[in-house]
Protein backbone atom coordinates (compact mmCIF):
# COMPACT_ATOMS: atom_id res chain seq x y z
CA UNK A 1 0.00 0.00 0.00
CA UNK A 2 1.15 3.68 -0.35
CA UNK A 3 0.36 7.21 -0.41
CA UNK A 4 -0.14 9.23 -3.90
CA UNK A 5 0.88 12.62 -4.17
CA UNK A 6 0.15 14.85 -7.38
CA UNK A 7 2.21 18.23 -6.99
CA UNK A 8 1.25 21.17 -9.49
CA UNK A 9 1.29 17.93 -12.43
CA UNK A 10 1.07 19.62 -15.92
CA UNK A 11 0.63 17.11 -18.90
CA UNK A 12 1.02 19.00 -22.38
CA UNK A 13 0.42 17.60 -26.01
CA UNK A 14 2.52 20.31 -28.18
CA UNK A 15 0.87 23.59 -27.69
CA UNK A 16 -1.99 21.87 -26.20
CA UNK A 17 -2.00 21.81 -22.19
CA UNK A 18 -4.20 18.57 -20.74
CA UNK A 19 -3.55 18.54 -17.36
CA UNK A 20 -3.00 22.34 -16.01
CA UNK A 21 -1.07 21.68 -12.44
CA UNK A 22 -3.05 19.96 -10.42
CA UNK A 23 -2.64 19.15 -6.44
CA UNK A 24 -3.99 15.92 -4.57
CA UNK A 25 -2.85 13.57 -2.13
CA UNK A 26 -4.39 9.91 -2.04
CA UNK A 27 -4.08 9.02 1.67
CA UNK A 28 -2.62 5.22 1.85
CA UNK A 29 -5.43 2.82 0.99
CA UNK A 30 -8.39 5.00 0.50
CA UNK A 31 -10.37 4.47 -2.50
CA UNK A 32 -10.60 8.13 -5.17
CA UNK A 33 -12.54 8.23 -8.02
CA UNK A 34 -11.70 10.81 -11.15
CA UNK A 35 -14.78 11.71 -12.21
CA UNK A 36 -15.67 13.96 -15.56
CA UNK A 37 -16.80 14.16 -19.09
CA UNK A 38 -14.87 12.74 -22.15
CA UNK A 39 -11.61 15.11 -22.71
CA UNK A 40 -11.40 16.11 -18.98
CA UNK A 41 -7.67 14.74 -18.38
CA UNK A 42 -8.62 12.23 -15.78
CA UNK A 43 -7.67 9.60 -17.88
CA UNK A 44 -4.39 11.71 -18.74
CA UNK A 45 -3.78 11.65 -14.99
CA UNK A 46 -4.27 7.94 -14.22
CA UNK A 47 -1.61 7.46 -17.31
CA UNK A 48 1.06 9.60 -15.41
CA UNK A 49 0.67 8.00 -12.25
CA UNK A 50 1.41 4.82 -13.79
CA UNK A 51 4.10 5.78 -15.97
CA UNK A 52 2.38 5.64 -19.36
CA UNK A 53 2.49 9.00 -20.27
CA UNK A 54 5.39 11.63 -19.35
CA UNK A 55 5.18 14.03 -16.87
CA UNK A 56 5.64 17.80 -18.23
CA UNK A 57 5.60 19.40 -14.92
CA UNK A 58 5.22 18.76 -11.30
CA UNK A 59 6.15 15.90 -9.43
CA UNK A 60 4.77 12.41 -8.74
CA UNK A 61 5.14 10.79 -5.05
CA UNK A 62 4.46 7.59 -4.42
CA UNK A 63 5.72 6.58 -0.95
CA UNK A 64 6.96 9.56 -0.52
CA UNK A 65 9.63 9.10 -3.20
CA UNK A 66 9.64 11.02 -6.73
CA UNK A 67 8.74 8.77 -9.45
CA UNK A 68 8.68 10.98 -12.64
CA UNK A 69 10.98 9.01 -14.13
CA UNK A 70 10.59 5.86 -13.39
CA UNK A 71 9.37 3.27 -15.81
CA UNK A 72 6.28 1.68 -15.25
CA UNK A 73 7.77 -1.52 -14.00
CA UNK A 74 9.70 -0.11 -11.65
CA UNK A 75 6.57 1.31 -9.68
CA UNK A 76 4.72 -1.90 -8.43
CA UNK A 77 1.41 -0.07 -9.20
CA UNK A 78 -1.13 -2.36 -11.67
CA UNK A 79 -3.75 -1.49 -13.74
CA UNK A 80 -7.08 -2.74 -15.25
CA UNK A 81 -7.88 -1.32 -18.50
CA UNK A 82 -11.12 -0.63 -19.81
CA UNK A 83 -10.91 -3.62 -22.93
CA UNK A 84 -9.42 -6.30 -20.59
CA UNK A 85 -6.53 -6.45 -21.98
CA UNK A 86 -6.74 -10.55 -21.35
CA UNK A 87 -4.82 -12.86 -24.02
CA UNK A 88 -7.19 -15.16 -25.76
CA UNK A 89 -4.79 -18.51 -26.29
CA UNK A 90 -3.73 -18.56 -22.73
CA UNK A 91 -6.04 -20.23 -20.05
CA UNK A 92 -7.68 -18.12 -17.01
CA UNK A 93 -4.25 -18.94 -14.99
CA UNK A 94 -2.09 -18.63 -17.18
CA UNK A 95 -3.43 -14.80 -18.20
CA UNK A 96 -3.55 -13.87 -13.81
CA UNK A 97 -0.05 -15.69 -13.82
CA UNK A 98 1.48 -13.69 -16.84
CA UNK A 99 2.47 -10.98 -14.26
CA UNK A 100 4.55 -13.38 -12.30
CA UNK A 101 6.69 -13.95 -16.02
CA UNK A 102 9.64 -12.38 -14.36
CA UNK A 103 9.20 -12.46 -10.67
CA UNK A 104 11.91 -14.58 -8.73
CA UNK A 105 9.62 -17.10 -7.49
CA UNK A 106 9.35 -20.36 -7.46
CA UNK A 107 6.83 -22.52 -9.55
CA UNK A 108 5.25 -23.95 -6.09
CA UNK A 109 4.97 -19.98 -5.34
CA UNK A 110 3.46 -18.66 -8.54
CA UNK A 111 1.01 -21.51 -8.07
CA UNK A 112 -0.27 -20.82 -4.95
CA UNK A 113 -0.90 -17.18 -5.81
CA UNK A 114 -2.83 -17.82 -9.13
CA UNK A 115 -5.01 -19.86 -7.16
CA UNK A 116 -5.18 -17.87 -4.41
CA UNK A 117 -5.85 -15.14 -6.46
CA UNK A 118 -8.68 -17.28 -8.47
CA UNK A 119 -9.96 -18.16 -4.70
CA UNK A 120 -11.04 -14.43 -3.45
CA UNK A 121 -12.06 -13.66 -7.52
CA UNK A 122 -14.51 -16.48 -7.28
CA UNK A 123 -12.36 -17.82 -10.58
CA UNK A 124 -11.35 -20.96 -8.58
CA UNK A 125 -12.94 -23.49 -11.37
CA UNK A 126 -12.42 -21.52 -14.07
CA UNK A 127 -8.52 -21.75 -14.49
CA UNK A 128 -8.43 -24.35 -16.69
CA UNK A 129 -10.78 -22.12 -19.10
CA UNK A 130 -10.11 -20.00 -22.09
CA UNK A 131 -11.24 -16.40 -22.16
CA UNK A 132 -13.58 -17.14 -25.21
CA UNK A 133 -15.96 -19.38 -22.16
CA UNK A 134 -16.24 -16.53 -20.04
CA UNK A 135 -18.71 -14.19 -19.65
CA UNK A 136 -18.22 -10.26 -19.67
CA UNK A 137 -17.95 -10.04 -15.68
CA UNK A 138 -15.49 -13.04 -15.46
CA UNK A 139 -13.36 -11.30 -17.85
CA UNK A 140 -13.16 -8.24 -16.20
CA UNK A 141 -12.48 -10.75 -13.10
CA UNK A 142 -9.40 -12.28 -15.18
CA UNK A 143 -7.89 -8.78 -15.88
CA UNK A 144 -8.16 -7.59 -11.83
CA UNK A 145 -6.63 -11.00 -10.84
CA UNK A 146 -3.45 -10.70 -13.17
CA UNK A 147 -3.30 -7.00 -11.68
CA UNK A 148 -3.93 -8.36 -7.99
CA UNK A 149 -1.35 -11.53 -8.42
CA UNK A 150 1.82 -9.05 -8.23
CA UNK A 151 0.88 -8.03 -5.08
CA UNK A 152 0.92 -3.71 -6.34
CA UNK A 153 1.47 -0.88 -3.92
CA UNK A 154 -1.58 0.52 -5.35
CA UNK A 155 -4.31 -0.40 -8.55
CA UNK A 156 -4.95 1.54 -11.16
CA UNK A 157 -8.70 0.90 -13.14
CA UNK A 158 -9.43 3.25 -16.26
CA UNK A 159 -13.47 2.55 -16.94
CA UNK A 160 -13.09 -1.18 -16.15
CA UNK A 161 -17.00 -1.39 -16.73
CA UNK A 162 -17.89 0.27 -19.36
CA UNK A 163 -18.11 -2.60 -21.52
CA UNK A 164 -20.23 -4.19 -19.57
CA UNK A 165 -24.17 -4.53 -19.45
CA UNK A 166 -25.76 -2.36 -16.59
CA UNK A 167 -26.67 -5.36 -14.35
CA UNK A 168 -22.86 -6.59 -14.40
CA UNK A 169 -21.53 -2.62 -13.79
CA UNK A 170 -23.77 -3.15 -10.98
CA UNK A 171 -22.58 -6.39 -9.63
CA UNK A 172 -19.22 -5.90 -10.77
CA UNK A 173 -19.11 -2.28 -8.69
CA UNK A 174 -19.96 -4.31 -5.43
CA UNK A 175 -17.21 -6.44 -5.97
CA UNK A 176 -14.70 -3.94 -6.72
CA UNK A 177 -15.55 -2.49 -3.56
CA UNK A 178 -15.46 -5.26 -1.52
CA UNK A 179 -12.19 -5.97 -2.75
CA UNK A 180 -10.74 -3.41 -1.58
CA UNK A 181 -11.97 -3.80 1.95
CA UNK A 182 -10.12 -7.33 1.96
CA UNK A 183 -7.22 -6.11 0.62
CA UNK A 184 -6.86 -2.46 1.95
CA UNK A 185 -4.93 -1.66 -1.21
CA UNK A 186 -4.93 1.90 -2.25
CA UNK A 187 -7.02 2.06 -5.51
CA UNK A 188 -7.64 4.69 -8.40
CA UNK A 189 -10.56 4.83 -10.49
CA UNK A 190 -11.31 6.64 -13.69
CA UNK A 191 -14.82 6.97 -14.75
CA UNK A 192 -17.35 9.33 -16.25
CA UNK A 193 -20.17 7.18 -14.54
CA UNK A 194 -21.01 9.37 -11.89
CA UNK A 195 -23.13 6.23 -10.41
CA UNK A 196 -20.02 4.59 -10.44
CA UNK A 197 -18.16 7.43 -8.44
CA UNK A 198 -20.86 7.66 -5.92
CA UNK A 199 -21.03 4.04 -5.34
CA UNK A 200 -17.39 3.23 -4.39
CA UNK A 201 -15.40 6.36 -3.85
CA UNK A 202 -14.16 7.22 -0.27
CA UNK A 203 -13.51 10.60 -2.05
CA UNK A 204 -14.26 11.95 -5.57
CA UNK A 205 -12.12 14.10 -7.67
CA UNK A 206 -14.00 16.26 -10.09
CA UNK A 207 -12.48 17.45 -13.10
CA UNK A 208 -13.31 19.61 -16.16
CA UNK A 209 -10.99 20.85 -19.10
CA UNK A 210 -7.55 19.67 -16.96
CA UNK A 211 -8.67 21.06 -13.72
CA UNK A 212 -9.76 19.60 -10.59
CA UNK A 213 -13.02 21.80 -9.57
CA UNK A 214 -13.45 19.63 -6.49
CA UNK A 215 -12.43 16.93 -4.32
CA UNK A 216 -14.99 15.85 -1.34
CA UNK A 217 -16.83 12.51 -0.35
CA UNK A 218 -20.12 11.38 -2.41
CA UNK A 219 -22.12 12.76 0.32
CA UNK A 220 -19.90 15.99 0.49
CA UNK A 221 -20.27 16.83 -3.53
CA UNK A 222 -23.79 16.12 -3.52
CA UNK A 223 -24.92 18.10 -0.65
CA UNK A 224 -22.21 20.93 -0.83
CA UNK A 225 -21.31 21.50 -4.80
CA UNK A 226 -19.03 24.57 -5.28
CA UNK A 227 -20.13 25.25 -8.85
CA UNK A 228 -22.92 24.85 -11.54
CA UNK A 229 -20.54 21.74 -13.12
CA UNK A 230 -20.06 19.87 -10.14
CA UNK A 231 -24.12 20.43 -9.01
CA UNK A 232 -24.86 19.06 -12.54
CA UNK A 233 -22.58 16.26 -12.93
CA UNK A 234 -23.26 14.57 -9.12
CA UNK A 235 -26.61 13.32 -8.98
CA UNK A 236 -28.93 11.28 -11.16
CA UNK A 237 -31.07 13.03 -12.57
CA UNK A 238 -28.93 16.35 -12.65
CA UNK A 239 -29.86 19.42 -10.79
CA UNK A 240 -32.29 21.21 -12.47
CA UNK A 241 -31.41 24.84 -12.63
CA UNK A 242 -33.97 27.79 -12.83
CA UNK A 243 -32.69 31.16 -14.06
CA UNK A 244 -33.30 34.39 -11.38
CA UNK A 245 -32.06 37.72 -10.33
CA UNK A 246 -31.38 39.08 -6.91
CA UNK A 247 -32.22 42.89 -6.51
CA UNK A 248 -32.78 45.03 -3.37
CA UNK A 249 -32.54 41.64 -1.48
CA UNK A 250 -35.69 40.28 -3.72
CA UNK A 251 -35.08 36.99 -5.77
CA UNK A 252 -37.19 36.72 -8.69
CA UNK A 253 -37.17 34.13 -11.04
CA UNK A 254 -38.38 32.65 -14.69
CA UNK A 255 -41.84 31.29 -13.77
CA UNK A 256 -41.83 30.15 -10.07
CA UNK A 257 -42.07 31.73 -7.37
CA UNK A 258 -39.02 31.54 -4.18
CA UNK A 259 -40.40 32.65 -0.72
CA UNK A 260 -39.17 32.57 2.43
CA UNK A 261 -34.83 32.84 1.90
CA UNK A 262 -32.64 33.96 3.34
CA UNK A 263 -30.31 35.32 0.25
CA UNK A 264 -26.56 36.40 -0.02
CA UNK A 265 -25.29 39.74 -0.39
CA UNK A 266 -25.37 39.66 -3.95
CA UNK A 267 -26.90 41.63 -6.81
CA UNK A 268 -28.07 40.56 -10.25
CA UNK A 269 -28.63 37.62 -12.29
CA UNK A 270 -28.07 34.06 -10.27
CA UNK A 271 -29.03 30.12 -11.14
CA UNK A 272 -31.43 28.35 -8.55
CA UNK A 273 -30.73 25.09 -8.39
CA UNK A 274 -32.93 21.98 -7.10
CA UNK A 275 -32.25 18.67 -7.50
CA UNK A 276 -35.67 16.64 -9.43
CA UNK A 277 -35.61 14.18 -6.21
CA UNK A 278 -36.28 17.65 -3.77
CA UNK A 279 -39.04 19.16 -6.64
CA UNK A 280 -42.38 16.96 -5.74
CA UNK A 281 -45.30 17.13 -7.66
CA UNK A 282 -47.83 18.21 -5.37
CA UNK A 283 -50.95 20.44 -5.07
CA UNK A 284 -50.04 21.57 -1.66
CA UNK A 285 -47.64 24.31 -2.55
CA UNK A 286 -48.18 26.69 0.15
CA UNK A 287 -44.92 27.55 2.86
CA UNK A 288 -41.65 28.82 2.15
CA UNK A 289 -39.56 27.44 -0.97
CA UNK A 290 -39.76 27.27 -4.60
CA UNK A 291 -43.41 26.60 -6.16
CA UNK A 292 -44.40 26.70 -10.05
CA UNK A 293 -46.80 25.64 -12.19
CA UNK A 294 -45.89 23.90 -15.68
CA UNK A 295 -46.77 21.34 -18.14
CA UNK A 296 -45.88 18.16 -19.09
CA UNK A 297 -43.28 17.49 -21.91
CA UNK A 298 -42.78 13.98 -21.20
CA UNK A 299 -43.01 11.32 -18.12
CA UNK A 300 -40.60 8.30 -17.23
CA UNK A 301 -42.29 5.45 -14.81
CA UNK A 302 -39.59 4.08 -13.05
CA UNK A 303 -41.73 1.95 -10.43
CA UNK A 304 -41.00 3.30 -6.97
CA UNK A 305 -41.18 6.82 -8.24
CA UNK A 306 -42.40 8.70 -11.97
CA UNK A 307 -39.98 11.62 -12.82
CA UNK A 308 -42.01 14.30 -14.64
CA UNK A 309 -40.96 16.60 -17.57
CA UNK A 310 -41.95 20.23 -17.03
CA UNK A 311 -41.91 23.23 -19.03
CA UNK A 312 -40.87 25.98 -17.01
CA UNK A 313 -40.52 29.33 -18.09
CA UNK A 314 -38.10 28.88 -21.20
CA UNK A 315 -36.46 25.48 -19.97
CA UNK A 316 -37.55 22.06 -18.94
CA UNK A 317 -36.88 21.07 -15.40
CA UNK A 318 -37.32 17.54 -14.15
CA UNK A 319 -39.36 16.65 -10.70
CA UNK A 320 -40.72 13.75 -9.13
CA UNK A 321 -43.99 11.94 -8.52
CA UNK A 322 -45.24 8.94 -6.58
CA UNK A 323 -44.65 5.60 -9.02
CA UNK A 324 -48.27 5.10 -9.49
CA UNK A 325 -48.73 8.81 -10.69
CA UNK A 326 -48.36 9.47 -14.01
CA UNK A 327 -49.54 12.91 -15.18
CA UNK A 328 -50.78 13.07 -18.90
CA UNK A 329 -48.83 14.40 -20.97
CA UNK A 330 -50.05 18.16 -21.89
CA UNK A 331 -51.46 18.70 -18.29
CA UNK A 332 -50.68 21.40 -16.13
CA UNK A 333 -49.12 20.32 -12.58
CA UNK A 334 -47.99 22.19 -9.18
CA UNK A 335 -44.45 21.89 -8.32
CA UNK A 336 -43.20 22.27 -4.79
CA UNK A 337 -39.16 22.47 -3.35
CA UNK A 338 -38.92 23.07 0.59
CA UNK A 339 -36.67 26.01 1.07
CA UNK A 340 -33.65 23.53 2.46
CA UNK A 341 -33.55 21.92 -0.58
CA UNK A 342 -32.33 24.54 -3.05
CA UNK A 343 -28.99 26.38 -3.77
CA UNK A 344 -27.82 29.32 -5.71
CA UNK A 345 -25.00 29.96 -7.53
CA UNK A 346 -23.59 33.33 -9.64
CA UNK A 347 -24.49 33.20 -13.54
CA UNK A 348 -21.49 34.99 -14.82
CA UNK A 349 -19.09 32.68 -12.86
CA UNK A 350 -21.29 29.68 -12.00
CA UNK A 351 -19.29 29.52 -8.25
CA UNK A 352 -21.89 28.37 -4.96
CA UNK A 353 -23.63 31.75 -3.17
CA UNK A 354 -24.63 29.10 -0.75
CA UNK A 355 -27.23 27.14 0.09
CA UNK A 356 -30.55 29.21 0.34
Amino acid sequence: MAKIELQGLVKDYGKTRAVHGIDLTIKDGEFVVFVGPSGCGKSTTLRMIAGLEDISDGKLLIADEVVNQREPKQRNIAMVFQNYAIYPHMTVGQNIGFGLYTAKLSKAEKKKRIEETGQILGLEKLLDRRPAALSGGQRQRVAIGRAMVRDPVAFLFDEPLSNLDAQLRSQMRMEIKSLHRRLGTTIVYVTHDQVEAMTMADRIVVMRDGHILQVGTPTDLYENPRDVFTARFIGSPSMNMVDGTIASGVLSTDGAQVEGLTLPAHQGKVLVGVRPHDLMVTDDVDGAGLSARGEVEAVEPLGSETLVHVKLGASQIIATAPGRVVPPIGSTVSLKAEANSLYLFDAASEKALGRA
